[in-house]
């Protein structure tokens, strides 16, 4: 019962918040359909497509809900209890990750659908512009590393759950099948949409039955795609090569549209569970201010654990990275931005009832966070289809996992390929082609060389860089704001807040892996290189802070010379 009201009233703020903040907030940039958004503008068809909102919600809502609304709340609440990790989510998802994701999305549709690298570049100069630049790469090669290990993880063992079920079984495989397919149908999908241009809801009707068959199929056929981790780490990063190039009707849209709906079933699940599974919370609401290690102490690690669950600094680039080239009216940014960054803390609440359900003492040995959830989401499940048919349920929560994963990563390699595109000014094809290689080098080197699993040793810093980012890019829309004469506490409360708990986080990082750090000749440290790149990222945000420190005073200045 305390589980079902917990869970009522998580939702019942979210759609008031939904309601009045997210109004407030539209107000606030006054959002107008007489506008043209750059989707109907240029419209080039690759990468400027106007799209319809539910379609676009959909691939958005896939995009951003990747591992870290999932892992991040389980790995959070392992370490200091469900509790702090339900009140951060609620509140930063609320005022900070919503707001951020909106302002994000409104700031690139009024800047010509660019990235906010460029908007930081227009209002705080080239200097701000390529120093962002630099950060954003980072923290996205790090996004790629932790992302395409943990995805590979979910491809190769077994699940304790399924022990004694089925000798042939093998449940990785099962996974790694159906999320293969998964892709496979995608692009038939996108195909289809773009040559033979059906009803949408006919489209709905015969793809996404079969994109939840692929599941059961997965099971019949799980040791058929049966490797090791790291070939399938360096083939999830082929795959990203070459879906970072191809345009996004090919792949990005459906993959994205079709990802959606297995997150909406995600959702339902978790919802028939919390409120029809009978299940009591089993984990201790709260642990410690400090569990020791690393990462042990509440303040700051808890923030930058949980990760995406709150706020996330990749849905800025998603924001302006594709999904403002396809916006195809102001008013759709409302939905899309914010709507969709409350459904990802709804993700994250599920996500944390997954651990919640199970006591610590039954977890299975080394369970993943990929495990826990997938496991959850096959409980939830089964109570639908039957205990019988868990080995399906199991592969079907494992591969939501996958797939929102898999969503993120090619998300992601487009993002960095912008990046550098943007950089050196390539627009050519080659241009595309050169800035994947370029972004995807360091990906493919740390999963040559780390040890499978070291995601673990990532997940931090991940979680660090990419709230930061959220701070630098509501950084740059502040000072946007503040030369519009428009109101900015809303932005800049947030900003400060973020910008304090990632700084704090990354300067205990640098210390503690410089702490571990053997360097020795012929071996990979993963913990030298996270400490070189926290260091680097900690620099570079305070070099943006004083930049525009430095760029508000000399508007402030010049503002008071103007006559009155």
């Amino acid at each position: 019962m305390q589980l079902t009201l917990l869970a009522l009233g998580f939702l019942a703020i979210l759609v008031a918040a939904y309601r009045l903040y997210g109004g407030w907030i539209a107000r606030q940039f006054a959002l107008d359909d007489a506008r043209v958004t750059p989707a109907n503008v240029i419209n080039d068809g690759v990468d400027f497509v106007p799209t319809r909102p539910f379609y676009l919600f959909g691939q958005h809502f896939s995009a951003i809900a990747a591992a870290g609304p999932i892992a991040g709340p389980i790995i959070a609440c392992q370490l200091f209890g469900w509790l702090p990790c339900l009140l951060w989510i609620g509140l930063g998802v609320v005022l900070i990750g919503a707001v951020h994701d909106f302002a994000s999305l409104a700031a690139s549709v009024r800047h010509r659908a660019q990235s906010i690298a460029e908007i930081t570049r227009e209002h705080l100069g080239a200097r701000a512009g390529r120093a962002m630049m630099a950060f954003i790469w980072i923290a996205l090669v790090y996004v790629i590393v932790a992302f395409a290990d943990i995805t590979a993880g979910t491809f190769v063992g077994g699940t304790e759950e399924l022990q004694g079920t089925s000798i042939a079984f093998n449940a990785g495989g099962a996974v790694a099948a159906a999320s293969v397919m998964y892709l496979t149908l995608s692009i038939v999908l996108g195909l289809v949409q773009r040559y033979l241009n059906p009803p949408l809801w006919l489209v709905t009707v015969i793809f996404v039955p079969t994109a939840f068959a692929l599941s059961w199929a997965g099971t019949l056929w799980s040791n058929t795609l049966l490797v090791d981790h790291r070939t399938w780490g360096l083939l999830i990063l082929v795959y990203c090569c070459i879906a970072s190039v191809v345009p996004v009707w090919a792949l990005l849209q459906p993959r994205g549209y079709l990802g959606g709906f297995i997150l909406y079933a995600a959702l339902a699940l978790g919802i028939i569970g919390v409120l029809f599974g009978g299940y009591e919370i089993r984990q201790p609401a709260f642990k410690a201010w400090d569990v020791g290690g690393m990462t042990g102490a509440l303040f700051p690690f808890l923030f930058v654990s949980i990760a995406c669950g709150a706020c996330s600094g990749f849905h800025g680039l998603v924001c302006s990275g594709t999904t403002s080239k396809q916006i195809d009216r102001e008013s759709h940014i409302k939905a899309v931005g914010y709507g969709a960054m409350l459904a990802e803390g709804f993700v994250a609440l599920i996500a944390l009832v997954t651990i919640m359900i199970v006591a610590q003492g039954d977890l299975p040995k080394g369970a993943t966070p990929g495990r826990i959830y997938g496991n959850g989401i096959g409980q939830f499940l089964t109570l639908i289809i039957g205990k019988d048919n868990l080995a399906f349920a199991v592969t079907f929560g494992a591969m939501a996992f996958s797939t929102f994963v898999f969503d993120t990563l090619d998300v992601c390699t487009r993002l960095g390929r912008y990046i550098v595109q943007e950089l050196f000014g390539w627009k050519s094809k080659a241009g595309a082609v050169a800035g994947t290689l370029l972004t995807m080098a360091l990906p493919f080197y740390f999963v040559m060389l780390a040890p499978p699993n070291s995601w673990s040793k990532f997940w931090t810093l991940f979680g660090a860089s990419n709230q930061l980012l959220a701070a630098l890019t509501l950084l740059s829309i502040t000072v946007w704001l503040y030369q519009a004469r428009q109101r900015i506490a809303f932005t800049l409360i947030p900003m400060i807040f973020v910008l304090v708990i990632t700084l704090w986080a990354l300067v205990s990082l640098v210390v503690a892996n410089l702490r571990l750090t053997k360097i020795m000749a012929g071996q990979f440290d993963v913990e030298f290189v996270n400490a070189a790149a926290a260091a680097a990222l900690v620099l570079l945000a305070l070099y943006l802070a004083v930049l525009a420190l430095v760029k508000l005073r000399s508007d402030r200045r010049q503002s008071s010379l103007v006559p009155a």
